[in-house]
């Protein structure tokens, strides 16, 4: 199987497919993780698929989590062994089959407070974390927990207060670009024949009686509105579960909530240390994971009613981490150390609970209506059962035979060779002319298609320089962003195909100038066009420094709307 790019044309030629009036077996709205998987899932079972998506690929939750690829270790405490072993396995497959170029491990401290009994109870959670890794027969490539006592912690994390802990356990987890990998699961998906389009809003849903029978499309790019007929619909909408629901007049038997969790993005010398962190909060749990240079510092886990597509830091947010992560170091953290923020929402299933870390995250799936299918509910590492089990519902409904989910053995693009190129990596640089380091960079954002991106190299030598504004990127990224993987603005190179957004002092604002003139050749924008990305980009990123240093929510709202998306859904 070659991949596919999802290159402008391709992406035309999909809206075309989809549009021509023949019925697809399945339509997936929503491309975040759940809906790119289950499109994939779809497909690589003979059906014909379409995916429509009214923003970017993964430009809602799937883009804003904590990056981590777990078990759960906190579910172990609530007992529900069953969602720690389903996560446990997908964490493995992920990493050892799936996408390993993407999905890595990570080791995480837990100090202990206390004496004796922590140290037994903690310990017996993370060796039966092991335990059902192994058990799995998916927990090769990730050590066990260790013991730790404080001075052997204090080696691992130089920067911890001596008084914050009397001890440690390490134990290991993984962490992944989310962001690259809902897009590489939507390429993987288009290279197996599913038509894939983003920016294209579902704006109403057909019908025959009660039946579900395809819906009413826009393209927000062109104004093109069209219709697709689908045997099956999948509802993947996230957050947006309801909303879409509403749309054919169907509420369903539950309710999704939208938690918000923030996270703060400091420099990796901030933080003395080769291990990331676990902490106890009042709430819930607090992580310090290594991030390239950087540090991710999050989570918090409060109700949010307002707009679901730029959900907004507060001061009161920000101040909440800081406040948490300073309990244990030596040198406290400031509002100065921190180099990005970023806010996100879960769609958490509704439940008796006033408080959202209590509400489910499990999944469900259901008929709502005769031909539309809802996934909603669970967590990121469970995406590809949360995918299974929607198209199983699909199967379901189907006349004939539809073969079993086959994704426990389909590694995403990139995944392939991966191994082997990361062994010729020193090869590779001396073929390019690019140092190591940067080739490393590129194994673990690209894998084995890396040899697309050094194309581009090889082609306009130039695209090897680094990108102005940033450490980690090459020009040749932005455009391998706008060629290969869908981007269709500047927000979605800066904040997604790359990270920048997050990582650079300047929140982008440096590389923007650059990058637009890098998209625009392949996206045919006229200098009015790149100027307008431009601005757009500068005012999305202004508003968001204002709305965080807002009191509230409803001020950081207020002001993170004042920048208008340069495509709007709405």
């Amino acid at each position: 199987m070659g991949a596919v790019a999802l290159s402008p044309q391709a992406r035309a030629e999909a809206i075309d497919a989809m549009a021509d009036g023949r019925e697809l077996d399945v339509l997936v709205i929503g491309g975040g993780v759940v809906g790119t998987g289950s499109a994939l899932d779809a497909a690589t079972r003979g059906l014909t698929t379409g995916l429509l998506e009214a923003r970017d690929f993964a430009s809602g939750t799937s883009s804003r989590s904590s990056k981590l690829v777990h078990g759960g270790l906190r579910y172990l405490e609530m007992l529900d062994f069953r969602l720690v072993h389903e996560a446990l396995q997908e964490r493995g497959l992920l990493l050892q089959r799936l996408a390993p170029h993407l999905v890595k491990p990570v080791p995480f401290l837990y100090p202990l407070q206390h004496r004796w009994w922590e140290r037994f109870y903690a310990g017996a959670g993370v060796a039966l974390y092991d335990a059902m890794a192994v058990s799995s027969g998916l927990g090769a490539g990730l050590p066990l927990h260790k013991h730790l006592t404080r001075r052997g912690a204090m080696r691992l994390v130089p920067s911890l207060k001596k008084s914050a802990l009397v001890g440690a356990l390490q134990y290991y987890d993984a962490q992944v670009d989310d962001a690259r990998h809902t897009m590489e699961l939507a390429r993987t998906a288009a290279s197996y024949g599913a038509h894939v389009a983003n920016r294209v809003k579902v704006t109403g849903f057909l019908r025959q009686g009660e039946r579900v029978t395809g819906v009413q499309a826009k393209d927000l790019e062109t104004g093109r509105e069209f219709e697709v007929r689908a045997k099956q619909i999948v509802n993947a909408t996230g957050v947006w579960t309801d909303d879409t629901q509403a749309m054919v007049g169907e509420r369903g038997q539950y309710h999704v909530r939208a938690s918000k969790g923030i996270h703060l993005v400091v420099p990796k010398d901030r933080i003395q240390s080769t291990s990331g962190m676990i902490l106890r909060t009042e709430k819930s749990v607090l992580f310090v994971i290594p991030w390239g240079r950087h540090w991710l510092i999050g989570t918090t886990d409060t109700d949010w009613n307002l707009d679901k597509a730029h959900p907004a830091a507060t001061s009161k947010d920000i101040d909440y981490l800081l406040d948490h992560v300073n309990a244990v170091l030596n040198t406290p953290l400031t509002r100065e150390d921190v180099e990005g923020v970023y806010a996100g929402l879960r769609p958490l299933l509704a439940g008796e609970s006033e408080s959202t870390s209590k509400l489910s995250r499990e999944h469900v799936v259901a008929h709502a209506a005769p031909g539309l299918v809802v996934v909603a509910g669970g967590k990121y590492t469970t995406y590809r059962v949360m995918a299974k089990d929607a198209i199983d519902a699909v199967a379901n409904a189907l006349d004939g035979r539809v073969p079993k989910c086959t994704t426990k053995n389909i590694p995403l693009v990139g995944a392939d060779g991966y191994h082997a190129k990361w062994n010729q990596r020193k090869l590779i640089a001396e073929q390019s002319g690019l140092h190591v380091a940067r080739i490393e960079h590129l194994l673990n954002r690209y894998g084995a298609l890396i040899d697309e991106v050094l194309a581009l190299v090889m082609e306009d030598p130039s695209l090897g320089e680094q990108l102005p504004g940033t450490q980690d990127y090459l020009k040749a990224e932005v455009v391998y962003g706008a060629t290969h993987e869908g981007a269709r603005h500047l927000d979605d190179v800066l904040a997604r195909r790359t990270r920048i957004s997050i990582e650079a002092w300047d929140r982008g604002v440096e590389a923007a100038e650059a990058a637009a003139r890098l998209m625009a050749p392949v996206l045919g924008w006229s200098d009015d066009e790149i100027n307008r990305e431009i601005s757009f980009y500068l005012r999305r990123v202004e508003s968001e420094r204002a709305s965080q240093d807002q009191p509230d929510d409803e001020s950081a709202d207020k002001v993170r709307l004042e920048a208008p998306d340069i495509v709007s859904p709405a």
